[in-house]
């Protein structure tokens, strides 16, 4: 069989190497080679002559990124960008962001600067009080054009993928920057954070502004707009790393959670323990995420799972929010015991190891590590 796709080499060997732990699950070996699907394909090069206006002088990274990603849609494929605070020179142009005080979609101008502009990007997560920042100019062209840019790299991705992705995209990458170009302290009033983070997309663009005693060989201050294209390609390379990550691993591996949780009784009556085919798979916000959406009574407590050297693992799940307070331990008496003495106080064959703060354990048998859970779950 041979397979043309963008992704990773693990997450293919994951697919192919696991087909004999399909057999006990839902997800059939057909289901997960469809997994493939999420491929990114290339887009034509070939630049459109729509101009795209934002303001010059200094740049933030809310309208570097905005115009990357207006570059990114067909009808704006490597348009040429004007940067400008001129209106007769912004009103003729085809669609301008960050400057001109006007958001207007009909109009083609995304502008968050106006007096009385309160835009957001929806109602926020279930049980907030909204979203924490009104939207920037890149927050504007992500609403508007978003899903757009998503299937013209990945056009296979499902309503229901691409919905997920959209948002999530948004979640990691877009509201921090929204949230930084429109003032929002990442501290609540009153806290002090410990230590600054300069390493994160905002600063990075911030420093390629040139610095006021900058020159170049000829003495010469550098030119504005050529490192506006610099930063706006940093950009690019986030927005692309993030999207890359969240289709091509974080919805596969979503996919599998929800199977897991589906069959969780096929793997023991409790319904407290899950079973993954591979380890590996970014899994814990998606247990939370699917223990609400199926309504799950009691919740997970522990995951199966096998590490690199085929070892089944037996992990605890965290309190939802919480970074080391796990739902249920491993039994007490079973922490910082390894191999022949563990298989002794565990009487489970194949037991390997325990941590010491007991929120995982090995055995060499998945039968081994199914078991040490079951007497965790007994004890609690």
């Amino acid at each position: 069989v041979v397979v043309t796709s963008l992704l990773t080499s693990r997450s293919l060997a994951f697919v192919l190497k696991e087909r004999r732990l399909y057999s006990s699950s839902r997800i059939t070996f057909t289901e997960a080679l469809s997994m493939v699907d999420y491929k990114r394909v290339k887009y034509d090069e070939t630049p459109s002559d729509k101009l795209i206006g934002t303001h010059s002088g200094s740049f933030q990274a809310d309208e570097a990124m905005g115009v990357w990603m207006l570059r990114q849609v067909p009808v704006y494929r490597n348009s040429k960008v004007v940067r400008s605070r001129d209106l007769k020179v912004l009103d003729p142009l085809d669609i301008v962001i960050d400057v001109g005080g006007v958001y207007d979609h009909a109009k083609l101008r995304y502008d968050h600067h106006q007096r009385g502009y309160d835009e957001r990007f929806d109602e926020g997560r279930e049980g907030s009080e909204g979203r924490c920042t009104k939207l920037s100019a890149s927050g504007l062209v992500y609403r508007h054009y978003g899903k757009e840019i998503i299937k013209s790299y990945y056009p296979s991705l499902s309503d229901e993928h691409l919905e997920i992705a959209y948002k999530k995209i948004y979640n990691s990458l877009l509201e921090c920057l929204d949230a930084i170009d429109t003032g929002v302290e990442m501290c609540p009033d009153g806290i002090e954070p410990i230590y600054r983070d300069s390493t994160g997309l905002s600063s990075r663009v911030g420093r390629l502004n040139p610095r006021w005693n900058e020159v170049d060989a000829d003495g010469k201050p550098p030119s504005y707009d050529g490192r506006f294209e610099q930063a706006s390609a940093m950009c690019g390379e986030d927005f692309m790393s993030m999207m890359t990550k969240v289709i091509e691993s974080d919805i596969p591996a979503r996919d599998i959670v929800e199977q897991a949780i589906l069959s969780r009784k096929e793997i023991d009556p409790s319904g407290e323990i899950i079973k993954f085919p591979n380890g590996g798979l970014p899994w814990k916000s998606y247990v939370y995420e699917m223990e609400k959406e199926h309504s799950l009574d009691p919740l997970i407590k522990f995951v199966l799972y096998t590490d690199q050297a085929g070892m089944w693992r037996v992990q605890a799940v965290t309190v939802e929010g919480k970074a080391f307070e796990n739902r249920l331990s491993l039994p007490q008496e079973w922490r910082g015991v390894r191999d022949q003495d563990l298989e002794g106080v565990t009487k489970i064959p194949g037991s390997r190891f325990v941590h010491a703060a007991g929120f995982i354990g090995g055995n060499d048998m998945f039968e081994g590590a199914l078991e040490m859970a079951r007497q965790a779950l007994k004890r609690q």
